[in-house]
């Protein structure tokens, strides 16, 4: 009786590498691993999404109220990040860089620019900055002209407008649209594991290497992130829910439908 838990894992173990169409209990074994690499794939996602959201409002700004200096430079940054694919800029940081000696003799090679982990998290905070801009620009763009006037007539400043009235406006209406780059941000984290990174990708391409696998660490690296994008599919619909009662179109009761009485 003492062997019969030991000969049920055996069995169980026996039926996945041979049988079983993926060798589920490999993955098993190995779950530390993409427990670790599902905290590097978020810590870099949410990282550049702060980063990126902090540095696209200022320029987003500059966007909507054309500024006379500052909105073709920005348009040209959006347009090159925009343009073109996120693994060929982390190539161009991590690879292109190194290839300038002014970069390699300068204080910031060291600790940062020769670093797999800085180089992923500067190319997705210049990215999601890039794409965050022009939706932002476009909230910002879109803020009734009536709210922009009352607060005129308040007498509030044009910082005092932006801050209270502009602002709150373009996040709430953004909202539905960041979720997306959200979303789009952490599926394209995944060019991480392209320059040595462990990250979820990473680890299910060392699970296929290591064991000489076809798909069993890509499966698994799916079923992580399909995992990750549920989660954050909530929270924005709960968010959503909170933020944007105000955009719904209001259900017609009894009394509103009730003809008005003769005169």
């Amino acid at each position: 009786m003492a062997d019969e838990p030991g000969d049920f894992i055996d069995m169980v173990r026996a039926f996945s590498e041979t049988s079983a169409p993926i060798d589920f209990v490999l993955i098993f074994d190995n779950l530390d691993r993409f427990i670790y690499g599902s905290l590097v794939t978020l810590e870099l996602t949410v990282l550049a999404l702060i980063l990126g959201g902090m540095l696209s409002v200022p320029l987003a700004l500059a966007r909507a109220y054309r500024h006379p200096i500052l909105n073709g430079p920005i348009w040209c940054y959006t347009y090159f990040f925009r343009g073109t694919p996120l693994l060929v800029q982390t190539y161009l940081i991590y690879y292109g860089l190194g290839q300038f000696e002014f970069v390699r003799d300068s204080f910031l090679w060291g600790p940062i620019l020769s670093q797999a982990w800085w180089c992923a998290l500067i190319a997705f905070t210049l990215n999601t900055a890039a794409y965050t801009t022009e939706f932002l620009r476009g909230a910002i763009e879109a803020t009734p002209h009536g709210e922009v006037e009352a607060a005129k007539a308040a007498g509030m400043s044009a910082v005092t407008r932006t801050r209270r009235v502009v602002l709150p406006n373009a996040f709430r209406r953004a909202l539905p649209a960041y979720s997306n780059e959200v979303i789009f941000m952490l599926h394209g984290s995944v060019v991480a594991s392209t320059i040595t990174l462990q990250d979820i990708l990473g680890v299910g391409r060392w699970l296929n290497g290591r064991y000489y696998l076809a798909y069993e660490g890509f499966i698994a690296a799916m079923v992580f992130y399909m995992i990750l994008v549920f989660i954050i599919a909530k929270i924005f619909k709960l968010w959503e829910r909170r933020w944007l009662v105000h955009l719904r179109p209001r259900e017609t009761g009894p009394a509103d439908t009730k003809p008005a009485p003769a005169e």
